[in-house]
């Protein structure tokens, strides 16, 4: 223990039903449903596992009255507790839709967002020895740092690819919180890269299947990649799953990387209850060496649709 100078793993969030709204993962993504969509999550990682992490997140992104549609706001909140530790993260912005054929339903999309980042330690949930050790918190101590984030996103009827960076802002510096002259880093969130793509292929009238993946990277170590699978019944159901794995990419000499390539599998289920509302949850078998240690992680979402007066959908939203 007195040789391990510091530890470091994946810390941005991570959503199983991340393809039922990319805006978490991509600024560039508001505005393509074509109106005002609404997103609520909630995820709990690893149930049973003491300090486990817990996210609620929600984020509504709206068409401007701009000509063509070419304009797209967007807002964001998300919370995320992680043994004592509460991060709050509020943002918003603004997406650029640039069509590419006469119906507009093949567009490029760039996006820029900013915000802050509330890093919280709850001193009362720490658990120690000597009940009056002057250099452990007891109390709340907190910080509030900005943040930025760029992506691209095309769309076509059929396929999708998108490119983003978030926490730009996060990348230089020591933070933490200072307590009794004693200083405690943060479990800061790094910069991070998503790639991605998907489509949407017509088995029968009934019957639509969409694969698609992501690859989720900090520059730090492994690379993290989500393979993904749905099938679309009668335009009511979206049955599937997932796999997360992890993949080496770059080098990283002088950095052990002997970890497992598992991670988890995901089994989902959306339900359209109505043309403007979507039900899904999604339950996370954790494939890797924590699987005898918890049972599974939860993640339940909910998506509210209202089409933009006077506007004519031009082909079905399927991603």
């Amino acid at each position: 223990m007195l040789l391990c100078e510091n530890a470091k793993a994946q810390q941005d969030v991570q959503f199983s039903q991340y393809v039922f709204n990319m805006l978490n993962v991509n600024t560039a993504y508001a505005g393509y449903r074509g109106g005002t969509s609404f997103n609520a999550i909630y995820r709990r990682q690893w149930e049973g596992f003491p300090g486990a992490p817990k996210t609620a997140g929600a984020s509504i992104d709206w068409l401007t009255p701009a000509a063509e549609d070419r304009m797209a706001l967007s807002a964001s909140f998300l919370h995320e507790e992680l043994g004592p530790q509460k991060t709050l993260t509020v943002g918003v912005g603004y997406a650029y839709r640039i069509p590419l054929d006469e119906t507009g339903a093949k567009r490029l999309s760039f996006g820029i967002g900013g915000g802050f980042t509330q890093y919280r330690l709850d001193g009362t949930l720490l658990t120690y020895v000597d009940e009056h050790d002057n250099s452990i918190p007891v109390a709340n101590a907190s910080h509030i740092e900005p943040d930025a984030n760029f992506g691209v996103f095309y769309s076509t009827p059929n396929w999708y690819a998108t490119a983003s960076i978030r926490n730009l802002l996060q990348s230089t510096g020591v933070k933490g919180f200072n307590w009794n002259d004693d200083y405690f880093r943060t479990l800061e969130r790094k910069p991070h890269m998503y790639l991605g793509a998907g489509t949407v292929l017509n088995l029968s009238e009934n019957f639509k299947l969409k694969p698609a993946f992501l690859w989720k990277d900090d520059f730090k170590g492994p690379s993290n990649v989500d393979l993904s699978c749905f099938l679309l019944i009668h335009e009511l159901v979206w049955v599937g799953g997932s796999y997360r794995t992890g993949i080496r990419i770059w080098d990283a000499s002088g950095k052990n990387m002997d970890l497992t390539n598992r991670d988890a599998a995901s089994a989902m289920a959306e339900f359209m209850a109505a043309k403007w509302l979507r039900i899904g949850y999604a339950y996370d078998f954790t494939t890797s060496g924590l699987r005898n240690y918890q049972s599974g992680s939860h993640e339940i979402s909910i998506s509210l649709f209202m089409p933009k007066r006077g506007v004519r959908e031009v082909s079905p939203r399927y991603f």
